[in-house]
């Protein structure tokens, strides 16, 4: 069932709800309405009957209803050569039922029977009876003529307050159907007309394909939850769009990256399978295809690394740990490199400082920050690596600074230094073996340990990446320390 039609069953049931609701409690209090009219107008004449009858001498015949009072069928009992019964009747009864006065000569019988009469010899009784065929609400009350106890019974019809009851129950039952589809058609008429706009959007979104990124929702200038749910969908495109770009742009440049290593690979490859090689020439070959291979094995590890950064997997392993120690590993594995071109490694760190992090991404955030400078700097360099802390609103962060005094970052280069296949000189760097993903790692470690990173040029010249970890949360008292 379409949302159309449950909001209109919707509506409809609850109009129905609250029609059946206002019918019931407007018939109840119109029943009570009409019967206290009817008991206090039943009081009032007995009332009026009982001081006359205080204050007569011989028994005075009561008066006749007006002719106004009686019903239309009396004509009918004429013709029938009866007397027609008056919708207002009044008796005057001796204890024993003996009828002594009557405004209603067709009525013979005595209109309260005997325990109605013995309730009535001590306080007013209240009852109903039916008179040639029709309902009467009578009331009888004790009275006294020259001290004689008599009763007072006085009454009237009851068809025209149960008329009313009927005619206002058949009008309810008539008119509420009717507003309950009244109510239901209007709320799908009006369903439709807040949804159409929603129609509109879906068509547009069913035409938008992955060749049509530019493509968006048209906006309605109504300022409402439509138009902001427009707003908010052309939003989502967007980044859509630029996760697909960046998606396109990935692949394209994981290709062209793949690519020279496997076309290498091969034409080595190829040249160590033609007859007449030396022993030396296959050795060559087999060792410049390793070197092809490890270098594809460490761009296939750092494209899966990047791949899960952007799906959100969780990569991290971490634990709490000294920064220090995973610095000094990395300065001594990347020792012998340094050495073989006279460049030197100089670390100070704190080793007090504390962080939650993984040690082998940590590890690999620093191996690139290493090579990445030990390509760049002079022979006979001085490369600086420092570990501190520092305030920062809300938290401390530990400081882990890698400097070298090589040419810099070209300024063009800066915002675009952590980029993926980003080069600040691509020749060069492609010739050593780097695919513009090593500044791209380090940023995606970082942020996964809620970090940062940044690059620059200091004032001394070189250039400067600098990273930042949130410290470890202090041991709380009687907590061991690590």
């Amino acid at each position: 069932m379409t949302l159309r039609w449950r909001l209109a069953l919707l509506f409809a049931l609850g109009t129905a709800v609250v029609i059946a609701t206002a019918g019931l409690l407007f018939l109840q209090q119109l029943t009570a309405g009409l019967n206290d009219s009817l008991a206090s107008t039943l009081h009032v004449r007995a009332d009026a009957e009982v001081a006359r009858l205080a204050s007569a001498g011989p028994l005075p015949p009561l008066p006749a209803p007006p002719p106004s009072e009686s019903r239309d069928s009396g004509q009918q009992g004429d013709q029938h050569g009866q007397n027609p019964v008056s919708d207002d009747i009044t008796q005057v009864l001796a204890r024993d039922g003996a009828v002594l006065a009557t405004t209603d000569p067709a009525v013979r019988q005595p209109l309260a029977d005997a325990t109605q009469r013995r309730a009535a010899a001590h306080a007013p009784v209240r009852f109903t009876t039916t008179v040639e065929g029709e309902k009467y609400r009578m009331l009888a009350v004790p009275a006294h003529h020259r001290a004689r106890p008599v009763l007072v019974v006085v009454g009237t019809a009851s068809h025209l307050a149960e008329e009313a009851t009927a005619r206002t129950s058949t009008a309810l039952w008539i008119a509420g159907p009717s507003a309950v589809v009244l109510v239901g058609l209007g709320a799908y008429a009006l369903t439709g007309s807040a949804l159409r706009p929603v129609e509109r959007m879906r068509r547009r979104l069913a035409d938008i394909s992955e060749h049509d990124t530019a493509a968006r929702l048209p906006v309605p200038g109504t300022r409402d939850e439509i138009a902001t749910l427009a707003a908010t969908m052309n939003g989502v495109l967007d980044r859509l769009a630029r996760a697909l770009d960046r998606e396109r742009g990935f692949v394209a440049d994981a290709g062209h990256e793949l690519r020279t290593p496997l076309t290498m690979l091969k034409a080595e490859l190829e040249l160590a399978r033609r007859p007449g090689r030396s022993h030396q020439a296959l050795a060559d070959a087999i060792t410049a295809a390793t070197a092809d291979t490890d270098r594809l094995i460490r761009l296939s590890e750092d494209l899966l690394v990047l791949a899960r950064a952007d799906e959100g997997h969780a990569f991290l392993r971490t634990e709490p740990i000294a920064p220090a120690d995973v610095l000094t590993r990395a300065i001594h594995a990347a020792s012998a490199r340094a050495e073989a071109r006279g460049v030197r490694l100089t670390l100070r760190a704190d080793p007090q400082v504390r962080i939650v992090a993984d040690p082998d991404r940590l590890r690999q955030a620093m191996d690139n920050l290493l090579d990445n400078a030990l390509r760049h700097s002079p022979d006979g360099a001085v490369i600086d690596v420092t570990l501190s802390t520092r305030h920062a609103p809300g938290a401390d962060v530990a400081v882990i600074e890698v400097r070298d005094h090589g040419p810099g970052f070209p300024p063009v280069f800066l915002p675009l230094a952590f980029e993926r296949f980003r080069r600040a000189d691509a020749a060069r760097a492609r010739a050593g073996g780097g695919a513009g993903l090593g500044l791209a790692i380090v940023r995606s470690i970082a942020e996964a340990h809620d970090g940062s990173v940044v690059a620059d040029n200091p004032a001394g010249g070189g250039a400067r990446v600098r990273l930042e970890f949130p410290l470890a949360p202090a041991p709380e008292r009687g907590q061991a320390r690590w």
